[in-house]
């Protein structure tokens, strides 16, 4: 069974309603479980965890007396344990990936996530602040929303696609992204054009609709007047 398969009754697929005819999809993707398994659910750490305690396992039973036989014993009764805890943590990346869909249009984010229960988050341009990238090594990547205006969505809704330890001001997260550089790009165009900005779009970090706008006004207001700068 597909994943579309499972969410047969959506109006549009990732969507809680289909888009209104002045509104364009600009891109639709879903998060590769590999890098959020490494990226949320930190399981190269986990797994580093697991090797350093089995090998301080087997090293204490042979500083005790024991020989390399008791060493391999002590190990192999948690053994057991760490590829359980690692592949359990792996499904449960697939398993985020597979039942969730981003999508971006010219006016808005939206995130449908979940496993069990299915939630979707419209993020309209005009509440979100700023989106900064995160790229790895490999080209795949995360991209943060911080949101402005008082309205917030509880962390434990959004993780594992929330930026880590912005527990008090959440920031949603595109989690996973195999080519987060090109999503960057199309959501920093849209951020740019939504708020009438003609500029090239941005890799690194795309600023939201009016924040330009409001720098320049307070630079404007921090420079002295232009009668002042006469001499």
């Amino acid at each position: 069974m597909s994943a579309s398969d499972d969410h047969d009754f959506e109006p549009a697929y990732g969507l809680p309603e289909r888009l209104p005819a002045r509104e364009r999809l600009l891109w639709q993707g879903s998060p590769e479980w590999k890098p959020l398994a490494r990226g949320a659910m930190h399981i190269r750490g986990l797994a580093i965890y697991f090797a350093v305690l089995l090998i301080w396992r087997g090293a204490n039973t042979m500083a005790g007396g024991g020989h390399a036989t008791d060493a391999l014993v002590s190990i192999a009764w948690l053994a057991p344990l760490a590829v359980l805890a690692l592949a359990t943590t792996a499904l449960l990346a697939w398993l985020s990936a597979r039942t969730s869909v981003y999508t971006i249009t010219d006016r808005r984010v939206v995130m449908r996530v979940g496993i069990v229960l299915t939630i979707t988050f419209n993020l309209p341009f005009r509440a979100i602040e700023a989106a900064s990238v995160h790229a790895n090594a490999d080209g795949s990547g995360d991209i943060a929303l911080a949101l402005n205006g008082p309205d917030r969505i509880a962390y434990v809704h959004l993780w594992p696609h929330v930026r880590p330890w912005k527990i008090k001001r959440t920031q949603p997260m595109l989690r996973g992204l195999g080519d987060v550089q090109a999503v960057a790009t199309v959501l920093a165009q849209a951020l740019a054009e939504s708020a009438g900005m003609a500029r090239p779009a941005v890799l690194d970090v795309a600023e939201a609709p009016g924040k330009r706008d409001r720098d320049r006004d307070r630079d404007r207001k921090r420079s002295p007047a232009p009668d002042a700068l006469a001499t």
